[in-house]
């Protein structure tokens, strides 16, 4: 099978630039004072395309900083693992062994929190802080009080500010891990919860009320686990090792030292796949309870990476998610397994039932609300549409959950959209007041623009003109200066 995922713009550059004064098409909005960052996997070394998982890959932050209607730079640098400031010829940076797995630096999403810029991961590897200018400090454990990796999709309350996330990792069996991340940085909570396996659980839901788990049927392989990071000679023993951890046993043992040191190796095989024995369900907690408190609600088998946002409604959860019918069944180098759709889920806490209804059909992924509303009632939604072999298409979808419509603006003939963040043009501005932001590739020119859309309207703001192609990557945000 043709690797898509390698080619094109996914694959990697070769070179970090740091630009300066970049040329723009229109006006940038004068009370933009920030960066746009984006994460993504961008390989260092050469890809083998038959083992090469599109999210194996090292990860690369690009940023474009933005002031007084000017863009002022853009840099893009790899996230410094020891492997990576090796292979560069660089002196390797700190090591905080309780940090997480170290095979490929954070490559899924970027934020700011407590003053510092964090590039995130999943799945128990270390999650890296970045300076503002997006060189590498270290791995980042929130000073010591979370250890073992992070989530890439953390949520902001944004009521109090701090983070809740949600973690998993093979190591920790059966138990994923919900933790609160105070505004000083350090966590003030955290709470383990069973779950059927071993699961990917890539996102979650929070409501005003609840904490919501996605127990869905993609789950930890031993076979590809350790296929790429153990020798032959010992794969069996550490199939078996693995198979104990996954029942919930902890076995000490030396095969679990050299998953954990050389497991999550950059460019090879993607260690979670589809599980037709696993039950699908949802799990829904209270905000300040446990695992004994957690219901749990069956649902029609499918994978969800991202959910567009949820809310309370009486004795119900509404959770709006993008709805994908398989993941990793057929093919092991991305999400490539049927047609990703916009559906909603509705739990009747009183009555014991989950009800599935598709609301949008267009082939999407990347879905962004108002963060404003995260947790609340939201009436506008936005994600990219899904082309050929689950990769970008050229168009960017506008959601209107109350009107029951979908808006398409095309980004242009021979373009590739990105996930686009919605950034509100004041704090007290309408739900759609605002602008959308994100990478614009054109495959005509092998160049890409960061592009500002209205959006209200989705006509075009701004357009700022890089030089060079920003790889097709995952997570952007807008971080504003902090006053």
């Amino acid at each position: 099978m043709t690797n898509h995922f390698a080619r094109d713009n996914y694959a990697p550059i070769r070179t970090e630039q740091t630009l300066t004064e970049l040329p723009v098409t229109g006006h940038l909005p004068a009370h933009l004072d920030g960066r746009y960052l984006r994460n993504g996997p961008n390989p260092l070394a050469d890809i083998d395309e038959q083992a090469y998982h599109w999210f194996m890959g090292d990860g690369m932050v690009h940023g474009i900083r933005i002031r007084d209607g000017r863009a002022e730079w853009y840099r893009n640098r790899w996230v410094r693992t020891h492997q990576i400031s090796e292979a560069l010829g660089e002196k390797p940076g700190p090591v905080r062994p309780g940090a997480g797995l170290s095979g490929f630096g954070a490559n899924t999403n970027v934020i700011a929190h407590a003053g510092k810029t964090l590039a995130l991961i999943e799945g128990g590897v270390a999650s890296y802080e970045l300076t503002d200018e997006l060189d590498t400090v270290g791995p980042c454990d929130f000073d010591g009080t979370l250890p073992g990796g992070y989530v890439a999709h953390p949520k902001r309350d944004p009521d109090t500010g701090e983070l809740h996330a949600v973690s998993y990792f093979f190591g920790r069996g059966n138990k994923v891990q919900y933790s609160v991340i105070g505004l000083d940085g350090r966590a003030r909570r955290t709470v383990d919860v069973e779950v059927t396996g071993s699961p990917m659980m890539h996102d979650f839901s929070l409501t005003e009320k609840y904490v919501i788990f996605y127990d869905l049927p993609v789950t930890f392989d031993a076979r590809q686990a350790v296929a790429g990071a153990v020798p032959p000679f010992l794969r069996a023993p550490a199939q078996l090792f693995l198979s104990a951890v996954l029942g919930g046993m902890w076995v000490p043992d030396p095969v679990r030292a050299m998953l954990i040191e050389r497991g999550g190796a950059s460019n090879g095989r993607f260690p979670y796949r589809w599980n037709p024995k696993y039950p699908a369900r949802v799990g829904v907690m209270p905000r300040h309870g446990d695992n004994s408190q957690v219901r749990w609600f069956e649902v029609g088998a499918c994978f969800v990476f991202h959910p567009l946002n949820a809310y309370d409604d009486g004795d119900s959860v509404v959770l709006d998610v993008v709805r994908h019918p398989k993941m990793f069944a057929t093919d092991f180098h991305g999400p490539n397994d049927g047609v990703p759709t916009l559906d909603r889920w509705t739990i009747d806490l009183a009555g014991g039932k989950l009800r599935e209804e598709r609301l949008d059909d267009h082939p999407q992924e990347f879905p962004r609300a108002d963060e404003r509303l995260l947790g609340r009632r939201h009436r506008y939604g936005y994600a990219m549409q899904v082309g050929h072999h689950g990769g970008a298409a050229d168009s960017i979808l506008k959601h209107d959950l109350v009107a029951g419509t979908t808006s398409v603006r095309s980004l242009g003939k021979n373009t590739q959209a990105s996930e686009f963040v919605f950034i509100p043009n004041a704090d007290d501005s309408a739900e759609d007041d605002g602008v959308l932001m994100g990478f614009r590739y054109d495959g005509g020119t092998d160049r890409s623009d960061l592009l500002l859309l209205d959006a209200g309207s989705l006509d075009e703001v701004a357009a700022i003109h890089l030089p060079d192609r920003v790889p097709h990557g995952f997570h952007g945000n807008w971080l504003p200066t902090e006053a």
